[in-house]
Protein backbone atom coordinates (compact mmCIF):
# COMPACT_ATOMS: atom_id res chain seq x y z
CA UNK A 1 0.00 0.00 0.00
CA UNK A 2 1.32 3.41 -0.97
CA UNK A 3 1.10 6.11 1.61
CA UNK A 4 1.80 9.82 1.69
CA UNK A 5 4.96 10.86 3.44
CA UNK A 6 4.41 11.60 7.13
CA UNK A 7 7.06 14.20 7.97
CA UNK A 8 6.52 13.66 11.67
CA UNK A 9 7.09 9.90 11.53
CA UNK A 10 10.87 9.72 11.79
CA UNK A 11 11.02 12.13 14.73
CA UNK A 12 8.29 10.28 16.61
CA UNK A 13 9.93 6.93 15.94
CA UNK A 14 13.30 8.08 17.25
CA UNK A 15 11.60 9.21 20.47
CA UNK A 16 9.55 6.01 20.80
CA UNK A 17 10.72 3.60 23.55
CA UNK A 18 9.51 0.53 21.66
CA UNK A 19 11.12 1.47 18.31
CA UNK A 20 14.50 -0.11 17.52
CA UNK A 21 16.51 2.12 15.20
CA UNK A 22 19.48 -0.26 14.92
CA UNK A 23 18.05 -3.74 14.27
CA UNK A 24 21.29 -5.20 12.93
CA UNK A 25 22.92 -4.47 16.30
CA UNK A 26 20.30 -6.66 17.98
CA UNK A 27 21.13 -9.80 16.01
CA UNK A 28 21.20 -12.76 18.37
CA UNK A 29 19.85 -10.60 21.23
CA UNK A 30 16.18 -9.91 20.49
CA UNK A 31 14.83 -11.96 23.38
CA UNK A 32 16.91 -9.97 25.87
CA UNK A 33 15.04 -6.75 25.00
CA UNK A 34 11.76 -7.84 26.56
CA UNK A 35 10.94 -7.34 30.21
CA UNK A 36 9.66 -10.89 30.57
CA UNK A 37 10.48 -14.21 28.97
CA UNK A 38 8.00 -15.60 26.47
CA UNK A 39 7.61 -16.90 22.93
CA UNK A 40 8.54 -14.44 20.20
CA UNK A 41 6.15 -13.83 17.31
CA UNK A 42 7.21 -11.84 14.26
CA UNK A 43 5.15 -9.86 11.75
CA UNK A 44 6.79 -9.21 8.40
CA UNK A 45 5.47 -6.09 6.69
CA UNK A 46 3.37 -4.66 9.53
CA UNK A 47 2.14 -1.62 7.58
CA UNK A 48 -0.02 0.69 9.70
CA UNK A 49 0.06 -1.80 12.55
CA UNK A 50 -3.65 -2.28 13.17
CA UNK A 51 -3.21 -6.07 13.13
CA UNK A 52 -0.18 -6.28 15.40
CA UNK A 53 -1.56 -3.65 17.80
CA UNK A 54 -4.73 -5.67 18.42
CA UNK A 55 -2.90 -9.00 18.51
CA UNK A 56 -0.10 -7.99 20.88
CA UNK A 57 -2.37 -6.10 23.26
CA UNK A 58 -4.62 -9.17 23.46
CA UNK A 59 -1.72 -11.51 24.32
CA UNK A 60 0.55 -9.92 26.93
CA UNK A 61 2.08 -13.35 27.58
CA UNK A 62 3.69 -13.31 24.12
CA UNK A 63 6.47 -11.03 22.88
CA UNK A 64 6.11 -9.43 19.44
CA UNK A 65 8.41 -7.87 16.87
CA UNK A 66 6.96 -6.03 13.84
CA UNK A 67 9.02 -5.04 10.81
CA UNK A 68 8.41 -2.67 7.92
CA UNK A 69 10.65 -0.68 5.60
CA UNK A 70 8.71 2.59 5.39
CA UNK A 71 9.03 5.28 8.09
CA UNK A 72 5.54 6.64 7.43
CA UNK A 73 4.00 3.19 7.89
CA UNK A 74 5.94 2.60 11.08
CA UNK A 75 4.92 6.00 12.39
CA UNK A 76 1.27 5.06 11.96
CA UNK A 77 2.00 1.64 13.43
CA UNK A 78 3.50 3.28 16.51
CA UNK A 79 0.41 5.45 16.98
CA UNK A 80 -1.97 2.52 16.52
CA UNK A 81 -0.07 0.48 19.10
CA UNK A 82 -0.21 3.36 21.57
CA UNK A 83 -3.95 3.81 20.96
CA UNK A 84 -4.78 0.11 21.40
CA UNK A 85 -2.75 -0.30 24.59
CA UNK A 86 -4.10 2.96 26.03
CA UNK A 87 -7.69 1.85 25.45
CA UNK A 88 -6.96 -1.43 27.26
CA UNK A 89 -4.97 0.37 29.99
CA UNK A 90 -1.93 -1.82 29.39
CA UNK A 91 1.80 -1.04 29.52
CA UNK A 92 3.57 -1.38 26.17
CA UNK A 93 6.12 -3.96 27.26
CA UNK A 94 5.67 -6.94 24.93
CA UNK A 95 6.20 -5.37 21.50
CA UNK A 96 8.95 -3.69 19.50
CA UNK A 97 8.84 -2.27 15.99
CA UNK A 98 11.75 -1.72 13.64
CA UNK A 99 12.68 -0.65 10.12
CA UNK A 100 14.50 -3.19 7.98
CA UNK A 101 14.55 -4.73 4.50
CA UNK A 102 12.90 -8.13 4.99
CA UNK A 103 14.83 -9.52 2.02
CA UNK A 104 17.91 -9.12 4.22
CA UNK A 105 16.39 -10.35 7.46
CA UNK A 106 19.42 -12.51 8.29
CA UNK A 107 21.34 -9.30 8.96
CA UNK A 108 19.12 -8.73 12.00
CA UNK A 109 18.05 -12.24 13.11
CA UNK A 110 20.00 -15.46 13.58
CA UNK A 111 19.53 -18.88 15.16
CA UNK A 112 19.67 -17.37 18.69
CA UNK A 113 16.60 -15.25 17.94
CA UNK A 114 14.23 -18.19 18.18
CA UNK A 115 10.81 -17.32 16.74
CA UNK A 116 7.69 -19.40 17.42
CA UNK A 117 5.44 -17.84 14.80
CA UNK A 118 5.68 -15.59 11.73
CA UNK A 119 2.76 -13.56 10.37
CA UNK A 120 2.70 -12.47 6.71
CA UNK A 121 -0.43 -10.51 5.84
CA UNK A 122 -1.27 -9.26 2.34
CA UNK A 123 2.29 -8.87 1.13
CA UNK A 124 3.08 -7.53 -2.34
CA UNK A 125 2.19 -10.36 -4.79
CA UNK A 126 4.89 -9.37 -7.31
CA UNK A 127 2.97 -10.99 -10.20
CA UNK A 128 5.62 -10.61 -12.92
CA UNK A 129 7.85 -13.64 -13.37
CA UNK A 130 10.95 -11.47 -13.16
CA UNK A 131 9.84 -10.13 -9.76
CA UNK A 132 8.64 -13.30 -8.03
CA UNK A 133 11.90 -13.69 -6.12
CA UNK A 134 10.89 -10.60 -4.13
CA UNK A 135 7.86 -12.33 -2.63
CA UNK A 136 8.00 -12.74 1.15
CA UNK A 137 6.94 -16.38 0.70
CA UNK A 138 9.46 -17.22 -2.04
CA UNK A 139 11.73 -20.22 -1.40
CA UNK A 140 14.83 -18.11 -0.76
CA UNK A 141 12.96 -16.13 1.90
CA UNK A 142 11.62 -19.29 3.50
CA UNK A 143 15.18 -20.57 3.75
CA UNK A 144 16.04 -17.39 5.65
CA UNK A 145 13.11 -17.77 8.06
CA UNK A 146 14.07 -21.38 8.78
CA UNK A 147 17.30 -20.12 10.36
CA UNK A 148 15.44 -18.63 13.33
CA UNK A 149 11.96 -20.23 13.17
CA UNK A 150 11.94 -23.05 15.71
CA UNK A 151 11.20 -26.68 14.90
CA UNK A 152 7.42 -26.90 14.89
CA UNK A 153 7.20 -23.13 14.44
CA UNK A 154 4.40 -21.72 12.31
CA UNK A 155 3.89 -19.33 9.42
CA UNK A 156 0.46 -17.67 9.27
CA UNK A 157 -0.20 -16.30 5.80
CA UNK A 158 -3.15 -14.32 4.39
CA UNK A 159 -3.65 -12.89 0.91
CA UNK A 160 -6.31 -11.83 -1.55
CA UNK A 161 -4.18 -12.96 -4.51
CA UNK A 162 -5.05 -16.44 -5.82
CA UNK A 163 -1.86 -16.88 -7.85
CA UNK A 164 0.35 -15.86 -4.93
CA UNK A 165 -1.55 -18.22 -2.63
CA UNK A 166 -1.14 -21.18 -4.98
CA UNK A 167 2.55 -20.43 -5.57
CA UNK A 168 3.18 -19.92 -1.85
CA UNK A 169 1.84 -23.39 -1.08
CA UNK A 170 4.31 -24.79 -3.63
CA UNK A 171 7.17 -22.76 -2.13
CA UNK A 172 6.36 -23.97 1.39
CA UNK A 173 6.15 -27.62 0.37
CA UNK A 174 9.38 -27.32 -1.59
CA UNK A 175 11.10 -26.01 1.55
CA UNK A 176 9.84 -28.89 3.67
CA UNK A 177 6.99 -27.16 5.51
CA UNK A 178 3.74 -28.96 6.29
CA UNK A 179 0.49 -27.17 5.48
CA UNK A 180 -1.61 -27.85 8.59
CA UNK A 181 -4.61 -25.74 7.54
CA UNK A 182 -5.69 -23.72 4.53
CA UNK A 183 -8.76 -22.07 3.10
CA UNK A 184 -9.59 -20.18 -0.05
CA UNK A 185 -12.42 -18.29 1.63
CA UNK A 186 -11.46 -17.34 5.17
CA UNK A 187 -14.65 -15.53 6.04
CA UNK A 188 -16.73 -18.65 5.38
CA UNK A 189 -14.70 -20.53 7.98
CA UNK A 190 -15.17 -20.54 11.74
CA UNK A 191 -11.76 -19.31 12.87
CA UNK A 192 -11.26 -18.80 16.64
CA UNK A 193 -9.17 -15.64 16.31
CA UNK A 194 -8.97 -13.74 13.07
CA UNK A 195 -7.99 -10.09 13.29
CA UNK A 196 -9.28 -8.38 10.17
CA UNK A 197 -6.60 -6.17 8.64
CA UNK A 198 -7.23 -3.00 6.67
CA UNK A 199 -6.47 -4.80 3.39
CA UNK A 200 -8.65 -7.72 4.39
CA UNK A 201 -11.65 -5.48 5.01
CA UNK A 202 -11.11 -3.64 1.72
CA UNK A 203 -10.79 -6.79 -0.39
CA UNK A 204 -13.68 -8.54 1.36
CA UNK A 205 -15.98 -5.60 0.77
CA UNK A 206 -14.98 -5.76 -2.90
CA UNK A 207 -16.12 -9.39 -3.01
CA UNK A 208 -12.63 -10.90 -3.18
CA UNK A 209 -12.29 -14.08 -1.07
CA UNK A 210 -9.46 -14.07 1.46
CA UNK A 211 -7.05 -16.99 1.24
CA UNK A 212 -5.19 -18.15 4.35
CA UNK A 213 -2.97 -20.93 5.58
CA UNK A 214 -0.88 -22.16 8.47
CA UNK A 215 2.42 -23.86 7.64
CA UNK A 216 4.60 -25.71 10.13
CA UNK A 217 8.36 -26.14 10.01
CA UNK A 218 9.18 -29.83 10.31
Amino acid sequence: MRIRCKKWAKTELMECPFYISNPTEQIGKWHALYSKKGPLHLELGCGKGTFIAKLASSHPEINYLAIDVVDSMLGLCKRNIEKEYHEKDLPINNIYITKHDIQRILLMCNEKDVVDRIYINFCNPWPKNTHKKRRLTYTRQLEHYKVFLKQGGEIYFKTDDAALFKDSISYLLEEGFTISWKTENLHQEQVPENIVTEHEKMFSEAGIPIKALIAIKK
